[in-house]
């Protein structure tokens, strides 16, 4: 791997970490928000986020091995 490469894979995981970082710290206002009209729909929306985090890291993964 050359250096730019590895540059431009920790600028990608560095822009992935803040806005996932970003949505864990907002995510109980959002959950609270939305449980005031729909239990259910903030359980979904916050169960959502948890899972977007790993699956954002095994879409690249997949996308890096071909």
């Amino acid at each position: 791997m050359s250096n730019d490469s590895n540059r431009a894979n920790a600028l990608a995981a560095l822009i992935i970490l803040v806005c996932v970082g970003a949505a864990f710290y907002f995510l109980p206002t959002i959950v609270l928000s939305i449980g005031q009209f729909s239990p259910g729909l903030a359980v979904f929306v916050g169960s959502l986020v948890v899972v977007a985090f790993f699956a954002i890291f095994w879409i690249r993964s997949r996308y890096q091995k071909r």
